[in-house]
């Protein structure tokens, strides 16, 4: 009894952790490729790229990071959600390569990822409150493009070419959803002009094939 009073005494001196919830991601607007440059792309590839992204920061682990005996945090990236003087606060970043806890069967739930700044010490947090940490843990800070209620995209796609016409498809993303009522396919005829154009977005037609096309780009989307 007296070793869970101590336990229980001790946990109330040192306090808990909760992760912080105070960052917010950069909304960067891309065009792509740039006025003037000439591409080549396949069928299926975009031709012309324009829109809105989330950049965040976060970190990547490069290899399993066993954190204490319960917990083991996976390859792949990490996206920042918080900071305070002392850490910087991770969470999974929900893309193809983001990074997992697994945790042993005895271990509590977790609830975020602390890094101390300055360090590469990574502590998992639980749900409630206590943390788990070890040294020189295999993490770097990278940046990431992660989907939210701001991302917005307008693509141009190269659908191949059947005679003297190309195939282009219109396509509209809204926070990584298709837009269908916003999408689209046209046929242009290279015998009539070899300037194509689709809602402001404009390109050469240089070379095109039923596999690829060479193209230069002359405006993006308005």
């Amino acid at each position: 009894m007296k070793k869970v009073v101590s336990i229980i005494a001790l946990l109330m001196l040192s306090g808990c952790t909760s992760p912080k919830y105070n960052y917010m991601p950069k909304i960067e607007s891309f065009s792509e490729p740039p006025i003037g440059s000439v591409n080549t792309a396949s069928v299926g590839d975009s031709l012309i790229r324009q829109g809105v992204a989330q950049s965040y920061e976060g970190i990547k682990i490069a290899a399993p990071a066993k954190v204490s005996w319960g917990y083991t945090v996976t390859p792949g990236t990490l996206k920042k959600i918080g900071e305070d003087k002392n850490s910087e606060f991770f969470y999974l970043s929900g893309s193809p390569d983001s990074a997992h806890v697994d945790k042993a069967a005895l271990a509590d739930m977790w609830q975020g990822i602390m890094v101390k700044k300055g360090t590469k010490t990574l502590c998992v947090i639980t749900v409630f409150g206590a943390t788990s940490c070890e040294d020189n843990m295999p993490i770097e800070k990278i940046y990431l493009n992660v989907v939210g209620d701001a991302s917005f995209q307008q693509t141009l796609l190269y659908n191949g070419r059947v005679g003297n016409k190309i195939n282009i498809g219109y396509r509209e993303l809204s926070s990584n959803t298709a837009r269908p009522a916003f999408n689209n396919d046209v046929e242009y005829d290279l015998s009539e002009s070899k300037n194509i154009g689709y809602k402001g977005a404009k390109f050469e037609v240089i070379d095109a094939s039923n596999q690829s096309i060479k193209y230069k780009v002359l405006s993006n989307f308005h």
